[in-house]
């Protein structure tokens, strides 16, 4: 029914609020730098469960889940592949437990698998693919009401990520968001028009935009994306640049203000989920939420 209704509610122009950021948020509740943020659903899941409550509370109606780098090639990396199977369910549960009976939306979260595709890189077409299905196998099984597909940058990639979706499920609600880190083109030098043309000719309900750079770019990003398509979107900015201390940590300076100000301008050019990226705080969130709604 929740699968329903989010698609239903889109149909009808209603605009949702999703939640902030994951990864920086747990970095500022002590999660090491440089860590997997899914090394907390197994260490430390009362944080992720206390951060999921704090979006809720400041409006947020969908919730990520922990589990943007929870392939099995991405897990590789930080040594917890033999944990795939734990992390992914388990990151479902947690945030579950979270939206406990209220109307909130569990999104699956499907992260880049940190590796190229074949021929730049060593990971063939159909071995990502397998990858995707796999991870999609387990967040559906364990109850997630829609994925996300984020941050991709590769078209051959995100393909693959929605074939291996669609695999497993023909009917969940499926969204595909792009990150555009070079302005209005992604790393692979991918442009909205282009993205919109070739994802929204798949199977997918939703295409978005999230991450990527400031946020004028990421306006210009889904202005482009909204004049080429009729799909509904999916917007989730950072909370502008990162300024980088000598320390290696992140912060943003961007004001919950700031953020809450430019909604108006995201809704008029077409975005109907609306939250934000890296940086953005429950705090952030709160005063975004309180315009979507006024």
């Amino acid at each position: 029914m929740a699968r329903k209704a989010f698609l239903e509610r889109l149909k009808a122009g209603e605009v949702l609020v999703s939640d902030g950021a994951t990864g920086t948020n747990l970095q500022q509740a002590g999660l090491p730098m440089g860590a997997g943020a899914e090394l907390w659903v197994l260490e430390n899941p009362d944080a992720i469960h206390a951060l999921n409550q704090a979006f809720i509370e400041a409006g947020a109606e969908i919730l990520l889940t922990c589990t943007f780098g929870g392939t099995r090639l991405r897990l590789e990396a930080s040594g917890l592949e033999d944990q795939f199977e734990v992390i992914n369910r388990s990151a479902v549960e947690i945030t579950r437990a979270a939206a406990g009976d209220r109307d909130v939306l569990v999104a699956g979260s499907i992260g880049p698998l940190g590796h190229m595709l074949a021929p730049l890189g060593l990971v063939s077409v159909e071995e990502a693919e397998a990858d995707f299905r796999d991870q999609a196998a387990l967040l559906c099984d364990t109850g997630v009401d829609l994925i996300v597909v984020e941050t991709q940058f590769d078209l051959n990639e995100a393909g693959a990520a929605i074939r291996g979706v669609r695999a497993v499920d023909p009917a969940v609600p499926l969204v595909c968001s792009f990150s555009y880190d070079r302005g209005t083109r992604t790393m692979m030098g991918v442009k909205p028009a282009a993205m919109a043309a070739e994802i929204g000719a798949l199977d997918v309900d939703v295409l978005g935009i999230n991450c990527g750079r400031s946020l004028a770019d990421n306006l210009a990003a889904l202005e482009e994306l909204h004049a080429a398509t009729e799909k509904p979107l999916w917007f989730k900015p950072n909370a502008g640049m990162p300024e980088v201390g000598k320390d290696g940590h992140a912060t943003y300076a961007v004001t919950p203000e700031e953020m809450a100000a430019l909604v108006p301008e995201w809704v008029a050019s077409g975005a109907q989920v609306i939250g934000g990226c890296c940086g953005t705080s429950p705090e952030h969130l709160a005063a975004m939420a309180r315009v979507v709604h006024a």
